[in-house]
């Protein structure tokens, strides 16, 4: 049973099933805009004939605020409204920014050839979740004890999938009935009743809900905040000159590259070589986002207790790369239907799955008093392969053809699987001792 505070508010630190609940509902938030820009609009765009350049300008554009992201870890590590816990402030202010981003696009109503504003639209929305994304990793790095790593890293990007499979569907759907201006509008819609959960629950006990609530900063909170730049900058930067710190920065770059090269390239495909419309790809891939989030919470977290992160890892990179490999060696059955239902379901659920088995090991390389910084800088550069892949997608179909993509995933993906065989990532967590005096 969830535990209720003195005034009725729901506490994290004190249920383990809040807070796994808690970081699944926020993560399907998250992903509720992702499906939307990632996904949704770009098959729109294809399907009514944008080209592979007009579709990864935009999807640059949707990925940019996820490479820069690191700057958002310093701001919430050194600025916070403690009375209210380190994260819900953050939270609670991106999700008023993404329903005003959204009631902008509603506004604008752009068509599918404005493509600096979708592009504009989805830059500032995306923008706006890399800061609820940024707080929420922060609360779990926060909140969740080692134990919970595997199965909460499950929880949350199983919730992701979830989220992006259903603002993918639904978006798909009114895009191709009612235009792109309802598809903002529905999406602002569940990220507002989003909003009213997180004023719900409180981090921890004795906190305020809102700012004219009662409540104190827990002292916990204040043993291990950091007031000032040069501790936060002295400490992530003593973390990054760590071996294992710096060698883990290419395989999760590797993984961006997955994501931004292929999220662009199935509607491409789709349109291109089958000649669906956008509907039909919007629901393939929502539909394979749900059985990636099915097994993200099950499958996901059930092989990182049971074999560990590590091994996962190994493992779903090792399936990526087979799979890449053979959708370049097939390209002469890309019009086949089975073939790109077997790649789309298969990319989707092995990207997750890999997600969901590097997420703790990130965990355990940061400090828990800079983990906003520490743990955004690791996200930031998997964002920036992201970015990478879909600037790559236009290059590479001027040159090579669309299938050269998968050439440039494929040797992103070998560096990966080389460097998790061979480098010694931690199995646990690093112990430290609260206070800001042990920053150096």
């Amino acid at each position: 049973m969830a535990t209720l505070s003195e005034s009725g508010i729901l506490i994290l630190s004190q249920s383990r099933p809040l807070r796994l609940f808690t970081l699944f509902i926020l993560y399907v938030g998250q992903g509720l805009p992702i499906g939307l820009t990632w996904f949704a609009i770009p098959a729109w765009m294809a399907a009514r004939g944008a080209s592979a350049q007009d579709v990864g300008t935009v999807l640059a554009m949707t990925a940019l605020p996820w490479s820069l992201k690191l700057v958002n870890g310093f701001l919430m590590d050194r600025y916070t409204y403690l009375p209210m816990g380190r994260r819900r402030i953050w939270l609670l202010g991106a999700q008023a920014v993404m329903i005003l981003v959204l009631l902008t696009g509603v506004a604008v109503d752009p068509s599918v050839t404005d493509i600096t504003m979708l592009g504009l639209i989805g830059f500032c929305l995306n923008s706006a979740t890399t800061f609820q994304d940024v707080a929420v990793d922060g609360l779990a790095v926060d909140i969740m004890e080692e134990e919970e790593r595997a199965r909460g890293s499950g929880m949350m990007f199983g919730g992701q999938a979830i989220g992006i499979a259903s603002a993918t569907a639904l978006s798909g759907a009114v895009i191709g009935v009612w235009g792109v201006q309802a598809a903002y509008l529905i999406i602002a819609t569940l990220v507002g009743l989003l909003s009213l959960y997180i004023v719900s629950f409180r981090e921890r006990e004795g906190e305020k809900r809102l700012f004219w609530s009662s409540g104190a900063p827990h002292p916990r909170n204040l043993d291990i905040q950091v007031g000032a730049w040069w501790p936060i900058l002295k400490s992530t930067f003593k973390s990054f000159t760590r071996l294992q710190s710096a060698l883990w920065l290419p395989v999760i770059f590797g993984r961006g590259v997955l994501f931004g090269s292929l999220t662009g390239a199935t509607p491409l495909i789709g349109t291109q070589y089958l000649g669906w419309d956008e509907a039909q790809i919007s629901s393939l891939t929502a539909a394979a986002g749900i059985i990636a989030g099915v097994l993200a919470l099950t499958l996901g977290g059930w092989l990182g207790d049971r074999i560990g992160s590590k091994k996962s890892a190994i493992l779903w990179l090792a399936l990526q790369l087979t799979m890449v490999t053979a959708m370049y060696n097939a390209h002469g059955l890309w019009g086949d239907d089975r073939l790109f239902l077997a790649f789309v379901y298969a990319w989707i659920t092995l990207d997750l799955l890999l997600t969901v088995a590097v997420l703790p090991i990130s965990m355990r390389l940061c400090d828990p008093r800079v983990a906003a910084t520490q743990f955004t800088i690791y996200m930031a550069v998997a964002n920036f392969g992201i970015s990478f892949g879909a600037f790559m997608l236009g290059r590479v179909d001027s040159i090579g053809g669309l299938p050269s993509i998968f050439l440039v995933v494929g040797a992103a993906l070998l560096v990966s699987l080389t460097l998790m065989l061979t480098v010694n990532f931690p199995r646990r967590a690093p112990l430290v001792q609260p206070g800001v005096a042990g920053l150096d």
